[in-house]
C-alpha cells in the first residue's frame, strides 16, 4: 500500500472508533497539502477499497469533516477541500501578498471601476468635503479559482484619479504612486448576505458572512483608503495572537 494511503489507515486495536481515526488521520493529510484547496477527494468506495473500511465509516468521517468545514459537497461532483485563509489580525498585508504567502494564486475580477460622489459615511470616514470626488473600487477576490471575498474600496480621487491605473494590489498601486498604506483600524462583524453580495459571491442570500472594514492611513497619518470586504464564512479565519 502506497505511504500516503497507509498513513490514513484506522488502527482496529484502538478503543477510538475508527470513523474518528480516520477523520482525524484525513484532516492532517488535507493539512498537510495532500490535496490542493478546491481538488477533488477519492470518492467513498476508493476509501472503503483502499483502506479496507466500510463505505459508512468512510461516510461518517467525511461527513465529521464536512461539519469541521475542510471539505464541501458538490451535488453530482463529489467532495472538494475547501480553500482556507488564516489572516493575521496583528499585520498590514494586501490579500494579493497574504494569498501568495499562503501558497494560493490571487486573481480578481472587477464589479466596479467608478467615479463618484461620496457618501455620508465616506465623507466621515475619510475626512472629505462633502463636494468632494471618491473612486470606487468593486471586485471579487479569488484564490485558485474560488471566490474567496467582495470587495469595495473607496479613495479620494487625488490619490487615483483613474480608476483602471489600478492592477491586480491596489496597495502595490499606492507603493508606487508614494502614498503607501502604512497603518489601518479594523473592524470585523457578522452579517448576512444582501441580494448583490451573494450573487457576486456565489452563496444564498442571507446567507452568513464576516463584514471586515477597514480604514487605510499614509504615514501623515491622512485616512487614504476606506475598504469593506465580505468575507465568505466557510472560507476564513481571522487569527489574533495574545500574550500576557
Amino acid at each position: 500500500m502506497d505511504e500516503r494511503w497507509q498513513a490514513l489507515k484506522p488502527d482496529e486495536a484502538q478503543s477510538t472508533p475508527l470513523y474518528l481515526q480516520f477523520a482525524r488521520k484525513l484532516a492532517d493529510a488535507i493539512n498537510a497539502g495532500w490535496w490542493l484547496a478546491d481538488e477533488a477527494l477519492p470518492s467513498e468506495r476508493t476509501f472503503s477499497d483502499e483502506l479496507g473500511i466500510s463505505r459508512v465509516t468512510a461516510r461518517k468521517a467525511l461527513d465529521v469533516l464536512l461539519e469541521q468545514g475542510l471539505i464541501r459537497r458538490r451535488h453530482g461532483s463529489g467532495t472538494f477541500i475547501t480553500p482556507r485563509l488564516e489572516q493575521p489580525l496583528s499585520r498590514l498585508t494586501s490579500f494579493t501578498e497574504m494569498l501568495k504567502q499562503k501558497g494560493f494564486e490571487p486573481s480578481s475580477v472587477w464589479l466596479e471601476r467608478s467615479i463618484a460622489t461620496p457618501t455620508h459615511d465616506e465623507v466621515i470616514k475619510l475626512g472629505l468635503s462633502p463636494t468632494a470626488q471618491v473612486v470606487r473600487l468593486k471586485r471579487q477576490r479569488l484564490a485558485d479559482g474560488v471566490v474567496m471575498a467582495i470587495e469595495q474600496s473607496t479613495l479620494p480621487l487625488a490619490y487615483l484619479p483613474d480608476p483602471q491605473a489600478v492592477g491586480s494590489s491596489l496597495y502595490a498601486f499606492l507603493d508606487a504612486a508614494g502614498h503607501p498604506v502604512v497603518r489601518a483600524l479594523q473592524h470585523i462583524r457578522a452579517v448576512n448576505a444582501g441580494p448583490d453580495i451573494a450573487a457576486s459571491a456565489g452563496i444564498k442570500q442571507g446567507e452568513a458572512m464576516l463584514l471586515m472594514t477597514r480604514i487605510g492611513y499614509t504615514a501623515d497619518n491622512v485616512a487614504i483608503e476606506l475598504t469593506d470586504t465580505w468575507c465568505r464564512n466557510d472560507y476564513y479565519d481571522f487569527v489574533a495572537e495574545l500574550r500576557r
